[in-house]
């Protein structure tokens, strides 16, 4: 029982040390583009394009069918 405390004493002590304050200098680069989740119009445009392309869905969660276009609804 002690070294489970010990084991969870120690997690803890790594994840608060984990946690820091943003300065304000810094909040500039979360708003940078690259960091967005999201891909940009020029980017979904070329993965709609290479869906259709290749004919498969990957990742992103694009249409499946033919590369012909044909399955379109």
């Amino acid at each position: 029982m002690n070294s489970s405390r010990a084991c969870f004493l120690l997690l803890a002590l790594l994840w608060l040390n984990s946690c820091t304050a943003v300065k304000e200098y810094e909040k500039m680069y979360l708003n940078d583009v690259d960091m967005q989740l999201s891909p940009g119009l020029v980017e979904g445009f070329g993965l709609n394009v290479q869906v259709y392309r290749e004919g498969a869905a990957g990742a992103k969660g694009g249409k499946t069918g033919g590369g012909c276009g044909c399955n379109e609804p």
